[in-house]
């Protein structure tokens, strides 16, 4: 009677909950404050109340908390110079999606050896994102797992639901009823059709299972998110960054009676993956932003210390993995250096 379920599971742990990892690194009530004010700040861009310009500039994926805060206490100082024309938001992401496999990121695999401590990785991550919010950064990422949301969503001041997630039912369920702005990316073949059907699901109101934060299963009914909107990625062949795919976008999106703000993504099919080329797409958007067109209200780097990326090594010689890798180098996708980081903003905060 016992051999129906569970016959390829080769273990169940059991997870602490959100509220006991809450109660172990709390909220501060000024980074409470903070928090509120900034998703409020993002939310007045992307409805363009607030004329300043939104760039979610960081790693492609975080694996290293001295790095992740080395390149956050960069990011605070030169948020303070540009603040009244840019508005600087930190990307810190823990979950990386994989069309096949590879390392999925810090909350599942923190240690990079395929031990899997997923409860170590939440409460670093919790940790690190904390010290970042007390810089005065505003925190973004991308949610992969519907349930890790309840561990960290009250730290994170912007959102993304990816292009292989965003067709997902589940996802756009998710997007529906988390507390901050939501950005939706088109899907990988470069259709906006699919962001606009994300955005109008997550417009919605939704019943579906999840956890509460006693790690209770329970229904979740949301109420449908107001600040969801596309993140424009490019597609497998081509990028959409250009002045005809922008237009073609803002049409489409007036057609379907939605929000015409975009945000551009810079990196990925945009850049035809050549992390030095996000500078290029940048300057793009920024020159059409100057020429009038305000529905371009942000964009994406992936930017991190050190240019490039860096395979991730196996344990040999006794060295463990993590001192074989290079200071500040991504393990993931390959990002734009700091000084190239830094020389764009300012320089486009000179233009504005």
């Amino acid at each position: 009677m016992n051999n129906l379920v569970n016959l390829r599971v080769a273990e169940i742990c059991k997870l602490l909950t959100p509220a006991e990892l809450k109660s172990q690194f709390p909220l501060p009530e000024e980074s409470y404050a903070n928090i509120t004010l900034w998703r409020k700040e993002i939310s007045n861009i992307l409805h363009k109340k607030d004329k300043r310009f939104l760039a979610i500039v960081g790693p492609c994926s975080v694996h290293d908390g001295r790095s992740a805060l080395d390149y956050a206490y960069r990011l605070s100082e030169l948020r303070k110079k540009v603040e009244d024309k840019i508005y600087l938001v930190m990307r810190v992401y823990f979950e990386k999606p994989r069309t096949t496999i590879g390392w999925k990121g810090l909350i599942n695999d923190p240690f990079m050896d395929g031990s899997n401590d997923i409860e170590a990785g939440l409460e670093i991550g919790r940790s690190l994102l904390l010290k970042v919010v007390e810089m005065g950064l505003p925190v973004a990422t991308e949610f992969l797992d519907p349930i890790i949301p309840q561990y960290i969503d009250d730290l994170v001041c912007w959102s993304a639901i990816g292009a292989r997630t965003s067709e997902s039912q589940t996802h756009r369920e998710l997007a529906s009823g988390l507390s901050m702005p939501v950005g939706l990316k088109n899907g990988t073949d470069g259709r906006l059709q699919t962001a606009i059907d994300a955005m109008m699901a997550c417009n919605a109101s939704h019943s579906f299972v999840g956890i509460d934060e006693y790690g209770v299963t329970s229904v979740i009914r949301t109420t449908g998110n107001p600040d969801v909107h596309v993140v424009l990625r490019g597609g497998r062949d081509h990028p959409n960054y250009d002045r005809d795919s922008i237009r073609d976008s803002i049409a489409l999106l007036e057609k379907a009676a939605m929000t015409t703000s975009l945000v551009i993504d810079c990196s990925h099919a945009n850049s035809c993956k050549r992390f030095e080329r996000q500078v290029n797409v940048w300057n793009d958007i920024i020159d059409q932003r100057l020429e009038g067109n305000e529905d371009i209200v942000g964009a994406m780097v992936e930017s991190n210390i050190n240019e490039g990326s860096q395979p991730l090594p196996v344990e040999k010689d006794g060295k463990d993995i993590k001192s074989q890798l290079k200071y500040g180098v991504s393990i993931t996708d390959a990002c734009l250096g700091w000084d190239d980081t830094e020389k764009m903003i300012l320089s486009t905060y000179q233009k504005f």
